[in-house]
């Protein structure tokens, strides 16, 4: 037996003794989540095309604490995906992240997992191990791009006790995909062999009500060592009307085996100075400026010039019986990880810029409407070529029911188009249509 599964099934036994304690029932939470996605993509380029249609169902459960110096819980999580249809057999391969595939490539008609965390609060601080954790933070950002979230498996701590300072430190050691059935190990993209370590620890300051600054360290064992610098600050200028600057920094750098062939970062299909190793300075910077309904927003990220930036995904994801385990699906904390594409190769420089508006003021509560815009160039070439680029444009329209027996249920339509010269990677049109709703039942 695992340590973590161990350590878990003491914690569940130390809290089946204390379940009555006031707190632990009356605190609890619980819900039902589903999501309807349509999915068409759209490859300019003669590839195969991609159209599916899924359901996810997420059931979570959130005790409270019991009472004394040290408060015990549970969460849990039940997930099941039903995939609807695949558009007459357009699936494009195996490595599918829409839902799980068999081992000839077709989709699976269904698929499920569950989960817990057993957690402990002392004063401020709240300490979490097990299956179903779900971080969001600037060196590593839980996918939820599709039916079901990607969750890890290890241990997390977050203290409060420091006021205005908010403290995360954690280790991981394997991920579910957000189409997958079972855990896999950690690595980078291009790695064939995972790493079962991922260890963190940072700080958000808030310095002041408009005003905040961040630092996070990561280390992937075997792979990569990352630090983050961040900063966030709104300048209220009048009543509906407000200036945000936010500003990201990332310094990655190799670590262990890191560059070997088993431990070999691709550096996203790009250049770099040492081939297979991390070697990474990442900045970028976001200026919006809010008036009423509408945001406007500018920023720029200039990816540096000795390798391509690097961030956690899953290791192998085919099991034994040759199933694939949700391939993909990795998201990170840069304003360019985008619907289709990500803006992250070596010496890539990304302008961006978008539009929304919310439609509150217009008596029309609840919907809300965005366009955006990348175009990244002086991307370095892998095979010493000319410097390459691209470009997307992102188009999003949402709206929430804001009363009556469908309160809640929201839909989503997302449009976005991907053009890149000389990248490798395909010209594509890519639409997607989502219908969520939560029912809370506690």
């Amino acid at each position: 037996m695992k340590k973590s599964t161990l350590a878990l099934a003491v914690a569940v036994g130390v809290m089946a003794q204390q379940a009555g304690a006031a707190g632990f029932i009356e605190d609890s939470k619980a819900s039902v989540s589903s999501r309807t996605m349509y999915f068409d993509n759209d490859n300019r380029e003669g590839a195969e095309d991609q159209r599916e249609a899924a359901t996810g169902l997420k059931f979570d459960y959130k005790s409270g604490f019991t009472q004394g110096v040290v408060g015990f819980g549970i969460d849990a999580q039940a997930m099941v995906g039903l995939h609807l249809d695949g558009g007459k057999g357009q699936r494009p391969d195996a490595n599918n992240s829409f839902s799980p595939s068999d081992s000839d490539g077709s989709a699976e008609h269904s698929w499920s997992r569950g989960s817990a965390n057993v957690k402990a609060l002392f004063s401020k601080t709240e300490a979490h191990l097990g299956g179903a954790l779900q971080p969001n933070l600037p060196i590593l950002v839980a996918n939820d791009g599709r039916l079901l979230p990607q969750t890890f498996e290890g241990g997390t701590i977050t203290s409060k006790d420091l006021d205005n300072v908010t403290f995360n430190a954690g280790q991981l050691e394997r991920a579910v995909g957000r189409a997958g059935t079972n855990s896999t190990g950690l690595a980078v993209a291009g790695g064939t062999e995972d790493s079962n370590q991922f260890r963190y620890a940072g700080a958000d300051w808030k310095v002041t009500k408009d005003l905040t600054l961040q630092y996070y360290y990561a280390n992937l064992q075997d792979y990569y060592k990352q630090h983050f610098l961040g900063a966030v600050h709104v300048f209220p200028i009048t009543e509906g009307q407000s200036f945000k600057t936010d500003l990201r920094y990332f310094d990655s750098s190799s670590d262990g085996r890191n560059g070997d062939s088993t431990h070999f970062f691709n550096n996203n299909g790009g250049y770099a100075k040492t081939p297979g190793e991390v070697d990474n300075k990442t900045w970028s910077a976001m200026f919006t400026y809010t008036l009423g309904g509408s945001a406007f927003l500018l920023g720029h990220q200039q990816v540096g010039d000795d390798g391509g930036f690097v961030y956690l995904n899953q290791g192998n994801l085919l099991n034994d019986s040759g199933r694939n385990e949700g391939a993909g699906g990795s998201s990170f904390y840069l304003f360019t990880d985008s619907m289709i594409h990500q803006f992250v190769r070596a010496g890539e420089n990304t302008t961006f810029g978008q539009y929304s508006y919310d439609f509150t003021g217009l008596g029309v509560p609840g919907l809300k409407a965005a366009i955006a815009y990348l175009h990244g160039d002086d991307i370095k070439s892998a095979t010493g070529g000319s410097e390459t680029s691209e470009w997307e444009r992102d188009m999003r329209l949402d709206y929430v029911v804001q009363q009556g027996p469908l309160k809640g249920f929201g839909t989503t339509l997302r449009h976005g188009s991907y053009r890149g010269s000389s990248t490798g990677i395909a010209d594509q049109d890519q639409t997607r249509l989502i219908f969520n709703y939560t029912y809370n039942f506690m």
